[in-house]
């Protein structure tokens, strides 16, 4: 039996994110949960494509007392994760405690979650990321750069689409390295955005990617025309990234050049309007990189990565805007303080950050550490605060 838990023993998914921290503790673990006869009185933990392609029973499971079921999916997190449990058909048995979630961000009660900040872990999992690393210092000794800020974007939301319509037309595109691996429109309430009576928020988005030079070199197999990728054309150049990325988490890596060839990043999070922060592989990469960053991310979001203990640059860059309630008009702000900072003398900013960058940098090494360090305990007072 697993003295983590008592006497009830601990099954886990081989592919939830939380394998490695729970697996010294697992009595068993499967690789097939659809062929996987359940072990009694046990606590599972299932990551979301065991979920997805075996949700009945899942469901049945949840209902039995004799289980305690955990979706554990802190690649996901907030409303993202919500999302799913809706149209997976989960979010009455969640918010009925008999299934349990790990999130990567954080959630409103009462949905009963645990918080995983499985990225900033995550991040220097790889040697290629560690080996990227060692460059840091080519950022700062770079002072004449081709381009002002680095500006990657994935997946169609509609924050980044209000962003990059805004930088269009200030001319900002034009001196970032930036991309656009997802062409389709993205219409909601909170982005009022019309030119005459053209709904911006409603028009295609060129795609681009990184040129060659910048892609992690497993990922620089489909630079194709760009003109490949219009709309006009095979309705599934729509969305790039899983074609780029051969359908792996491509976006986890790091290329240390997009970095020195940059001042500063503008990560467009996940999550922007709900009003829990959750971090991703957007902002630990600049911050495992040492690449000084502004972030448009849901409200109070600086002050949330303050609290686990990294810097911002309060004082050279103006970050007033994270305490701006209206989504629309904390995407204004920010749009103004990149427009404003482009103006400036760049390589005075670049030093000005250095020192903040080099504290982040360690702290995201010190962090990863406390933080798969300390998971076993809290999984293990998360558990039994619910079951």
């Amino acid at each position: 039996m697993n003295t983590m838990l008592g006497n009830r023993n601990l099954v886990v998914d081989t592919m939830s994110e939380v394998y490695e921290e729970l697996l010294p503790y697992a009595t068993a673990t499967f690789v097939h949960y659809g062929d996987h006869e359940p072990v009694p009185d046990s606590v599972y933990v299932l990551g979301r494509q065991q979920v997805v392609e075996n949700v009945d029973k899942f469901k049945r499971m949840a209902e039995d007392p004799d289980y305690t079921m955990v979706f554990g999916n802190s690649a996901e997190g907030s409303s993202t994760l919500i999302a799913q449990l809706r149209v997976l058909g989960l979010e009455e048995l969640v918010l009925n405690n008999k299934i349990l979630l790990i999130s990567g961000g954080d959630i409103e009660a009462p949905y009963p979650y645990m918080l995983h900040e499985h990225f900033l872990i995550r991040i220097l999992d790889y040697d290629e990321n560690i080996d990227e690393m060692k460059r840091t210092e080519e950022i700062f000794s770079k002072t004449d750069k081709p381009y002002k800020f680095l500006f990657l974007n994935g997946r169609a939301r509609p924050h980044r689409k209000y962003l990059w319509e805004h930088f269009k037309r200030r001319g900002l595109l034009e001196e970032s390295l930036w991309t656009m691996l997802d062409s389709r429109p993205t219409v909601v309430r909170n982005f009022n955005f019309y030119e005459g009576e053209v709904n911006v928020m409603a028009t295609n988005t060129p795609l681009q990617s990184l040129p060659t030079r910048y892609e992690v070199n497993r990922y620089c197999n489909d630079q194709r025309d760009p003109k490949e990728w219009s709309w006009a054309g095979p309705p599934n150049r729509t969305f790039i990234k899983n074609d780029l990325f051969d359908n792996q988490w491509g976006e986890i890596y790091l290329n240390a050049d997009t970095y020195i060839d940059t001042y500063f990043s503008v990560v467009t999070e996940t999550v922007y309007d709900y009003p829990y922060s959750f971090r991703t592989e957007k902002i630990a990469k600049p911050l495992a990189m040492g690449h000084p960053w502004i972030c448009a991310a849901s409200r109070g979001w600086y002050q949330d990565i303050r609290n686990l203990g990294f810097r911002t640059f309060d004082g050279i860059i103006d970050e007033s805007f994270d305490q701006i309630d209206n989504d629309q008009d904390r995407m204004n702000r920010i749009i103004t303080v990149v427009d404003d900072l482009c103006q400036q003398d760049l390589a005075s900013f670049l030093k000005e950050c250095y020192t903040i960058c080099k504290y982040n940098q360690q702290h995201l090494a010190e962090i990863s550490v406390k933080l798969r360090k300390e998971f076993p305990e809290r999984f293990s007072q998360f558990i039994k605060k619910y079951q």
